[in-house]
């Protein structure tokens, strides 16, 4: 790479005209001739280098083609058919829009063509490692199967990166650009996986620089696609407004004005990507937005069920299924993340291969596809929440099912419920950094000096934003269909709601009436009564079934 000693060396004695050479290579690096230009739907008609084009030419990138973006979303939100391959694309994008604004606006950071290709190269890998319907292969089905195991898709994006480069020969391609083997790869994989060891937490480079591909000087970097220590990164700019589009939800996040104001300054041995004072509130509608798309589609309470299913049939179909990888050896489902040519070959397709397959031993997973298609899902009971202070560990979410079939009502059953007739899925809401104020973390600039940061308190914003930045759902299902069977769950559902003194279910007043007035806080007034009185309203339900009553006498 040609740096200003070369230009020294070469005759160029002036420290401007060697700036501005280097610029405008740079610049000839960034935007190649042949660039390919693709249409996308979310950011419109964009460029990709040449060497990107290479990488999304391959049968690993393009197994993205086959992997929706969100799963089993699809099932109740017919306009979420998007695919992670699509979404990756839109993440290289906005890596190199971030990163090249950044470059033209601060030459002196010396952000040079292979940091931006790197980058971009990240953003677009990142997500190579996603299996069937995304989260729910290694939210839900790895570790059901293999339980002695503690896998993310990052690492098998790591994994398939390495695939992608050794099986398509693209290490000579990577050379050819002006990248330096293997210090770029090694930079590029460490963006894919985030941040490995937080170390003393304070992000102003007093723990131990923990990465080799960059130094501290360049480590902004780190923080364009997959920023561990805010948020605040391109990969969810992309997915906020792609799965928006697609789910016809209102995207409060303006990523282009962020782009508008992205600034590196220095945080005491650190530089951290800032921006200015007044974009907070927009950073706090950016994390609404986050927390609006898990309520109403990424935790919707059908879709949960229904990715609950298919986890279910894949369990069962798992030790039935033979995947081919290397040497023709061949690997169960759960397996195939062992080798990654087996990997390549597992997509969303599974649900089609174990719904249409003859095998008898399929049969049982066979039948809850079916049911997934035809609908015929496993029943709602109800919905509560622990208090802040008694939130339930990850240890015992597997005695959910076991405590709430335990539970007898006051009132008799008519039918006797047992665990596995019971689903529990707890879900973790949060602003993505558990029960932290992730703006904590973000520093800003002011307009009259926009090389000192600050901090801004939540109180410095708004006295409406969240007290609370985290909170758990307990969703529960019946498998069984028949009304005695529900009435009973719900009724065991809302005795266990009384013994935990968690929330009451919403419908709580409905479905055991005999139940909920033996827990007194859950009937107390808190002030903001419509001023009803019960007995009138009683009176007046009583008076309407009369005149019905009579009405009917006179048909």
């Amino acid at each position: 790479m040609l740096t200003q000693r070369d230009l020294e060396k070469a005759g160029v004695s002036i420290l401007g005209d060697r700036l501005k050479l280097i610029k405008c290579i740079n610049t000839l690096w960034q935007n190649p001739i042949d660039a390919k230009v693709f249409n996308d739907p979310i950011h419109g008609h964009i460029e990709m280098h040449p060497l990107l084009v290479r990488i999304i030419d391959t049968p690993q990138f393009q197994r993205l083609r086959f992997i929706k973006q969100l799963g089993g979303v699809y099932f109740v939100y017919p306009g979420a058919s998007h695919n992670r391959f699509e979404h990756s694309i839109g993440v290289a994008h906005l890596a190199g829009q971030l990163v090249k604004a950044l470059c033209g606006r601060q030459p002196e950071l010396q952000i040079n063509h292979r940091d931006i290709l790197c980058v971009q190269i990240a953003g677009l890998c990142h997500d190579l490692g996603h299996g069937p319907f995304s989260h729910l292969f290694d939210g839900k089905f790895i570790p059901l199967t293999r339980k002695d195991l503690k896998w993310k898709h990052e690492d098998a994006s790591l994994a398939m990166f390495d695939h992608l480069i050794d099986t398509n020969g693209l290490e000579v391609v990577l050379l050819s650009y002006g990248l330096v083997l293997p210090e770029d790869v090694k930079f590029i994989k460490e963006q894919i996986q985030g941040r490995p060891t937080e170390g003393n937490g304070a992000g102003d480079g007093s723990e131990a620089w923990p990465y080799k591909g960059r130094t501290r000087e360049k480590g902004f970097l780190y923080e364009i696609v997959a920023n561990k220590r805010s948020g605040i990164d391109v990969d969810k700019w992309d997915y906020f407004a792609r799965d928006c589009h697609h789910l016809g939800i209102r995207n409060n996040f303006d990523f282009e004005r962020f782009l508008k104001f992205a600034r590196v300054c220095k945080v005491g041995n650190m530089k951290h990507i800032c921006t200015r004072d007044k974009e907070v509130g927009d950073l706090y509608n950016m994390f609404h937005t986050r927390n609006t798309l898990h309520r109403r589609a990424y935790q919707h309470r059908v879709v949960n069920i229904i990715e609950s299913m298919i986890t279910e049939a894949l369990v069962l179909a798992d030790p039935h299924i033979e995947i081919v990888g290397k040497d023709k050896k061949k690997y169960t489902i759960s397996k195939s993340i062992e080798d990654m040519e087996a990997y390549t070959k597992l997509t969303d397709n599974i649900f089609e291969q174990i719904l249409y397959s003859s095998k008898p031993e399929l049969w049982e997973a066979r039948k809850i596809l079916n049911n997934v298609l035809c609908r015929r899902l496993y029943k709602w009971i109800g919905q509560t929440q622990p208090a802040a202070e008694a939130m339930i560990e990850q240890e015992e979410f597997n005695e959910l099912a076991n405590q709430i079939a335990a539970v007898a009502p006051s009132t008799s059953l008519e039918v006797k419920l047992g665990p596995e007739d019971f689903i529990v899925n707890v879900v973790q809401m949060d602003y993505g950094m558990a029960e932290k104020d992730p703006i904590n973390k973000v520093r800003f600039y002011c307009k009259n000096n926009p090389n000192r940061t600050i901090k801004i308190r939540k109180d410095q914003v708004s006295q409406l934003l969240p007290e609370r930045f985290t909170e758990q759902l307990i969703q529960v299902y019946c498998k069984k269909s028949d009304d005695q069977s529900l009435q009973a769950a719900r009724k065991q559902f809302v005795q266990w709601c009384i013994n935990r003194d968690f929330t009451k279910p919403r419908d709580g007043d409905i479905v055991a009436p005999e139940l909920t007035p033996l827990k007194p806080d859950w009937n107390n007034s808190d002030g903001d009564s419509d001023d009803s009185d019960p007995w009138d309203e009683l009176q007046s339900q009583r008076q309407a079934n009369s005149h019905r009553s009579l009405a009917k006498a006179f048909d």
